[in-house]
């Protein structure tokens, strides 16, 4: 969000908790699950729970803690990671479970929440932020990126 009130960014996707009062234009109210490997073991994620998340600050990194602490679950970090694809292949080689959305989750990773019993996450919202003046070629890239993520989530939602 600072990077757009500072004219440094013309338009951000950014993820919040969900609340009325956040800035931007809501894109999509997605579901956080606990993901891990596909042939991922309840006995695998046993106490301490292995956790495999970005560096801080990070709102699934977050909500992964308060959850667990919520039900008195002791966990632990497996592994931290300033990206995604490092999160995918930590989950895919067992370091741990992880908080995400099922939004473009790939092969190799599957939801292991319900079946293993992990406390529910909350959802997270998905918004646009965008900068108050705008040139024409930045307001044509919000339109076209809002209408292909916004296009891309249903379509993803839709999928069995």
């Amino acid at each position: 969000e600072e990077e757009i009130n500072t004219g440094r960014l013309d338009v951000a996707l950014a993820f919040f908790k969900p609340n009325p009062a956040n800035h931007g234009t809501l894109i999509a109210s997605l579901p956080m699950l606990w993901f891990g490997g596909k042939g991922m073991t309840r006995s695998e994620v046993e106490d301490p729970i292995p956790l495999v998340v970005f560096d801080h600050p990070c709102l699934f990194r977050q909500a992964a803690f308060q959850a667990l602490e919520g039900k008195k679950l002791r966990w632990r970090l497996s592994l931290t990671t300033p990206s995604l694809p490092g999160v995918w292949a930590a989950l895919r080689s067992g370091f741990g479970i992880s908080p995400r959305t099922p939004h473009q989750v790939p092969p190799g990773i599957r939801d292991v929440g319900t079946e293993f019993g992990f406390p529910p996450l909350p959802p997270i919202e998905l918004r646009m932020l965008t900068g108050s003046e705008l040139s024409p070629a930045a307001s044509d890239l919000r339109d076209i990126l809002h209408q292909v993520v916004r296009t891309r989530v249903e379509l993803t939602r839709r999928q069995p």
